[in-house]
């Protein structure tokens, strides 16, 4: 068993173990953080999937209402008048040039849009992007010619979730210091397209526990039979 530090287990005698609606769960999550820092809240959901069959592998984007907490830095992989569109909508790094500075190790980015056209010169990226995360997809709406939107939803809190190997899904829903209600709208937007996106080759309970925790604090536990 892991060690945890007395700041984390001071914090856990005051965990309520009983699974909560999630505005209750969300409240002690923010009652317990006690890092020098803002902490990221985070949600962690284990579904009645295998995601070893493609058929059965969750994964989506969501824009979160009251966003993430966190500057997005958006990389643009575009030319032309879509240079200029991205621009416009406030991509941070935008150009064909850093195809080349990404192979050289440069990562000074948080999301990276490119437009179709373009994709066979940044499909060489994908070794490099792909572990990181980085890598665009048409599924998360990240290749695409509507360019400004594209940047306008990462800027405004969008994020990509996907279940691992083990049938989990992991998704940032906001910081610790966020009003209560707007964790819980953060929380309510991501479950919502969870459970849109159930597969209908999933069998028996697709919600199988649900838990909500900040950085370095204990989890919560919220009631499953609430989705």
């Amino acid at each position: 068993m892991p060690k945890h530090g007395k700041n984390h287990v001071a914090a856990s005698t005051i965990l309520d173990a009983e699974a909560q609606v999630p505005v209750e769960a969300l409240k002690q999550v923010k009652e317990m953080a006690f890092a020098n820092f803002d902490e990221t809240v985070d949600a962690a959901v284990r579904l009645g999937v295998d995601s070893r069959k493609a058929d059965q592998v969750v994964r989506g984007t969501v824009i979160l209402p009251a966003g993430t907490g966190r500057t997005v830095r958006v990389l643009a992989l575009v030319q032309g008048d879509k240079a200029a569109e991205a621009t416009e909508a406030g991509a941070d790094f935008v150009g064909t040039e850093f195809i080349e500075k990404i192979e050289g190790g440069w990562f000074d980015f948080d999301v990276a849009i490119a437009t179709p056209d373009l994709m066979k010169d940044v499909a060489k990226l994908g070794r490099i992007l792909g572990p990181r995360g980085l890598m665009p997809t048409p599924k998360a709406g990240t290749v695409t010619m509507d360019v400004a939107r594209a940047v306008t939803e990462a800027k405004a809190g969008k994020i990509e979730f996907r279940v691992d190997r083990t049938g989990n899904v992991h998704a940032p829903i906001g910081k610790v210091s966020f009003d209560l209600d707007k964790l819980v709208e953060n929380f309510d937007a991501l479950m919502t397209e969870i459970v849109r996106l159930k597969p209908s080759a999933a069998k028996g309970r697709y919600i199988r526990s649900v838990t909500v925790s900040s950085t370095m604090g204990p989890g919560v536990s919220i009631d499953d039979n609430l989705f």
